[in-house]
């Protein structure tokens, strides 16, 4: 039976979200709407704020440069690093009726080839940063193939008083108000198609899933704005009901992730969100000492999300920052992606919920209670429906058992920009025979295995990723966890499972990053660990067993492991291999 959240407000969609920042600033002008903690140049935080009124104003003054130069649908590229200014050009850009382009500054590190290739599928015509990164901006542009844009603006320097010659133009929900590009690990990154109507819709199901206060809680994130989750934290959120967001950088955070708790602990009502890293990276490195000056009892929501959520995490996280006040029901494991703007489905009330199933069922498609493999419930929807189908029957299947997850809602994109096939191959496929007054067309298939129990969604794994020897499947997240506990020296959550097809069938190879403990033990030693405990748990003989230095095993944007892109590499030859 498929899972059908309660649906929004009839009409509710029929206003572009953007709008209500005008609404805003009329009825509260000088209430905070952004506060930007900057580290880089204060260690303690120098906190730059705007008002709703202030926030409306510049995004007018934007709105009225970029229509200097370009018309509306034309698209317009952020190449600035997280800050103020890039929100008020996202919000400018919207009022312009131009398509968004979130990206982010040339120089930052790890992501060179996803924005040459971004920024060339997506062909804009303005390019907007600002001046600190204007000269990374130039250098990048010199060096692409691709046509340069009319101009360049830089959001820091353009006059607020051009805010009163732009009188407003009326924006249709279903216009596209940006394109959100996924992370590609191996093939050209895909501009997904985000509407108005998508924007709101989506922002409405994760204000009813999670029924913040109006005006009254408080959103803080640290999360990329070019990422789905964080753009949808930072801009969607606080337009709802005109609640404040305060926000840093990544950067900020993975050099001291005590500041993402401070900055929680500020504030009564609270939500956030990270991917399942985050939350163990915390666990990790915050002392006794830190602890101690948290006051985490305000935290309402905090969304795991972005990649596989492991339970150890969860329950680490829980454990870890108890003493500091933290509810143990605040933790919402949750399920989405860029194709349904961003949020499907999360656990939004209680605790969250662990089973554990049998591992050899789950991998003949059948989610059998007790066993090895304990799965973290990602809850259920809210204003959108989500289907367990047979990808190859198109038929729903019923609940106990693994299929493709699929959904429908009015959050799901229109398809990818300019890419129809992959747009007719993934949106708008038709549910065969659908029950309980389901939708037969308009459903979006996701590639993401999953399976509801107890009313619940619990995500299993990609298709795409899963392994086939002899017949029977096994997900690369369980060979992984059985590699990375078989020795000290392997880094955790940094190993990458995959088939590879041979003249005998798939074989299976594992790669895995050297850790601190590992440094000094033969690679031989380590390589053996892991086939025993691969073979003890999966019956499974590895090909091959590669030990690679830090960093070798590629990861996408949002932090999963790109095991299509570390395949490439290991039949490529460019790993950094440990001999």
């Amino acid at each position: 039976m498929a899972l059908s959240g309660r649906p929004l407000e009839p009409g509710a969609l029929d206003e572009p979200l953007v709008a209500a920042v005008a609404r805003r600033a009329a009825e509260m002008p000088s209430a905070p709407a952004l506060t930007f903690v900057d580290y880089a140049t204060d260690p303690a935080g120098e906190r730059q704020e705007l008002t709703w009124g202030q926030l409306h104003r510049r995004a007018r003054a934007i709105a009225a440069r970029l229509r200097e130069v370009a018309e509306p649908g034309e698209r317009v590229a952020l190449l600035m690093p997280q800050s103020l200014e890039y929100l008020t050009t996202m919000v400018g850009a919207l009022y312009a009726r131009l398509i968004a382009v979130p990206l982010f500054s040339p120089d930052l590190p790890g992501h060179a080839d996803r924005l040459i290739r971004s920024y060339g599928d997506a062909d804009p015509s303005v390019v907007v940063t600002v001046t600190s990164a204007l000269p990374q901006v130039e250098r990048f542009l010199d060096e692409q193939s691709a046509p340069r844009p009319k101009d360049i603006v830089l959001a820091d320097t353009v006059n607020v008083s051009l805010a009163a010659s732009w009188q407003g133009e009326e924006l249709a929900p279903d216009d596209v108000a940006y394109l959100q590009y996924t992370s590609g690990s191996t093939r050209a990154p895909a501009g997904v198609q985000i509407t108005h109507r998508n924007l709101t819709a989506n922002a409405l199901q994760v204000w009813a899933a999670y029924e913040a206060r109006p005006r009254v809680t408080v959103g803080v994130s640290w999360l990329p704005l070019f990422h789905d989750m964080g753009l949808i934290l930072a801009l969607a959120l606080p337009l709802v009901h005109g609640n404040h967001l305060v926000l840093t950088d990544p950067v900020a955070f993975v050099m001291e992730p005590l500041r993402w708790l401070e900055l929680l602990s500020e504030h009564d009502d609270v939500i956030t969100a990270g991917p399942n890293f985050a939350y163990e990276y915390c666990a990790a490195r915050v002392t006794e000492e830190e602890k101690a000056r948290l006051r985490l009892d305000g935290l309402w929501v905090a969304l795991n999300g972005a990649e596989p959520i492991r339970p150890d995490t969860v329950r680490g996280f829980a454990e870890a920052f108890a003493p500091a006040g933290l509810r143990p029901a605040a933790q919402s494991p949750g399920y989405g992606l860029a194709e349904a703007t961003v949020y499907v489905s999360s656990k939004t009330r209680g605790e969250p919920r662990f089973t554990a199933f049998d591992r050899v069922a789950l991998g003949e498609g059948e989610a059998r209670p007790g066993g090895d493999t304990v799965l973290v419930s990602c809850g259920t929807p809210t204003g959108q429906h989500v289907a367990i189908v047979d990808p190859e029957s198109r038929a729903e299947l019923p609940d106990g058992r693994v299929g493709e997850i699929w959904v429908h809602g009015p959050n799901v994109s229109p398809g990818y920009w300019r890419n129809p096939d992959k747009t007719a191959e993934v949106f708008g496929a038709v549910l065969a025979d659908p029950a309980g007054g389901l939708p037969a067309g308009g459903w979006l298939r996701t590639g993401d295995l999953g399976v509801v129990h107890g009313g619940e969604l619990y995500v299993t794994g990609r298709i795409k990723d899963l392994i086939i020897v002899d017949g029977r499947n096994h997900y690369p997240q369980d060979v992984e966890v059985s590699a990375q506990e078989a020795h000290e020296g392997i880094r955790r959550d940094h190993v990458a499972a995959f088939a590879l097809a041979g003249a005998d069938g798939e074989g299976v190879v594992v790669v895995a990053e050297r850790g601190r403990r590992g440094e000094g033990v033969p690679a031989g030693d380590i390589a053996r660990a892991v086939r025993r405990a691969v073979g003890a748990a999966h019956e499974l003989r590895l090909d091959d067993f590669v030990l690679v230095e830090p960093g070798g095993v590629p990861r996408t944007s949002s932090g999963k492991i790109a095991r299509s892109a570390c395949r490439e590499r290991y039949l490529a030859g460019t790993l950094p291999v440990i001999r």
